[in-house]
């Protein structure tokens, strides 16, 4: 069942804690697995991406196909109904337009001293996306990824992708399409992770690997981390709604499970300042769960993970909420700002009634890749800068080094550090 608190009842703190501090990562020890895979592909390269892929998605690249084409993107996007078309377009322009408005300013000025300083921001050349395959199509996640990587200025980006039984999913190939994915290989696994880190014959090594994938991926970006930069190590979706009893509750229901169907291991949270409305959503959850393709998955998520928490005044719930630091975080009353002021720690925030956290999940414009696990207390969803980096630059003429010289040297003296100093006092001196 899931968890019920009331604010003011006996005990609530300690559950609460218990609450923020539950861990719902995968039980599962992947790491030394994910290691000994990282080797192997870094040992033997193409040789061990395709035993590796025949393992577990049980076909040979070598008569499958390493890559797929950009004829197959095409005929994809060719073939698909009108309406998903649409649809993928009006989510691709949505998200362009608004990553186009993270792309950073560079600066260039002298300061009072007379130095000229600044910083200018450049793309990295290869960005790796991991796009979950087979069955599962995701083609919001190709958009959310790849977009922001054109956007800001990458030359190549590369899609890796599972293809069990060789089955290759269109809608995914349509949305690598409308994105400008520059390649696509069919692998996937902590393999393709390693495969992008660190390069193969066939596979050129990335700068930058972003995406989602199960908890072998995961363990296989935080692994390579510091060869290649990385978005995130995401965990278990989630979902807090501040909701009044002002709402009809099949919405908010209908917005928990929302990520309850994610995965059995999703958290969904509700806080409200009504019992009776609460009462009204565990009831409405019920019987939607009964009418959903992903009832199994949703239902374990919400009995083991779900949680109704009654507060007096919804500007109770605020620190509560802070302290959960969720992905997503709907705020659904009539004045949401006012709740949206106090809020620190969040993903994404979705304001008032009519913002179900599903829209930020296709067509909205923001990324929909988010910190997980209570890391939207020093982590954010992924950018366009996430692609970039910032290289600093400054330039001295002999009177402003004249100016500021001095105190390098002092400095430099006092850390011990000799040549330091003298690098700069052999410029000072006449």
């Amino acid at each position: 069942m899931p968890l019920r608190l009331a604010a003011n009842d006996a005990g609530f703190d300690t559950a609460f804690d218990a609450l923020v501090n539950a861990r719902r990562e995968s039980d599962a020890d992947v790491s030394a697995d994910v290691t000994a895979i990282i080797q192997d592909v870094r040992d033997n390269g193409d040789e061990a991406l395709a035993r590796l892929t025949q393992k577990f998605d049980g076909h040979d690249p070598e008569f499958t196909g390493w890559q797929i084409t950009p004829l197959e993107c095409e005929a994809a996007l060719e073939n698909l109904d009108p309406n998903l078309r649409i649809a993928l377009e009006l989510a691709a322009l949505r998200i362009r337009d608004y990553h186009e408005g993270q792309k950073p300013d560079n600066r260039d000025y002298r300061d009072d001293a007379g130095v000229r300083i600044g910083a200018r921001w450049n793309a990295v050349e290869r960005a790796g996306i991991y796009i979950p395959g087979g069955r599962a199509a995701y083609p919001s996640s190709v958009l959310m990824n790849a977009i922001p990587a054109k956007v800001a200025g990458v030359d190549r980006v590369i899609m890796v992708t599972p293809t069990p039984g060789g089955e290759v999913n269109p809608l995914v190939l349509a949305a690598a399409q409308i994105a400008g994915v520059d390649e696509i290989w069919r692998i996937g696994g902590a393999q393709a992770v390693a495969a992008l880190a660190y390069g193969t014959d066939k596979i050129a090594p990335v700068d930058v690997v972003t995406g989602p994938g199960n908890a072998w991926v995961a363990e296989a970006k935080r692994q390579v981390y510091g060869v290649v930069g990385i978005d995130m190590v995401a965990g278990p979706s989630e979902i807090v709604v501040v909701a009044d009893g002002q709402n009809n509750p099949e919405w908010i229901a209908a917005d928990l499970l929302s990520q309850a169907e994610h995965d059995p291991t999703s958290q969904s949270i509700l806080f409200t300042d009504d019992a009776a409305f609460a009462d009204a959503v565990a009831e409405q959850i019920d019987t939607q769960l009964a009418a959903l393709k992903t009832v199994e998955t949703a239902k374990a998520s919400w009995q083991d993970n779900g949680a109704i928490i009654l507060v007096d005044r919804l500007e109770k719930a605020m620190p509560l909420v802070d302290r959960l630091a969720a992905e997503h975080l709907e705020l659904a009353v009539d004045d949401p700002q006012r709740l949206f002021n106090k809020v620190r720690h969040a993903g994404s925030v979705f304001l008032g009634r009519h913002t179900p956290e599903a829209v930020g999940d296709y067509v909205a414009g923001p990324n929909h890749v988010l910190p997980t696990g209570r890391r939207a207390r020093f982590s954010s969803g992924l950018s366009v800068t996430d692609f970039m980096k910032r290289t600093s630059f400054l330039e001295c003429d002999e009177n402003s080094l004249a100016k500021i010289g001095p105190a390098a040297v002092a400095l430099a003296e006092a850390e011990g550090l000799p040549a330091h100093a003298a690098s700069v006092q052999k410029r000072l001196d006449p």
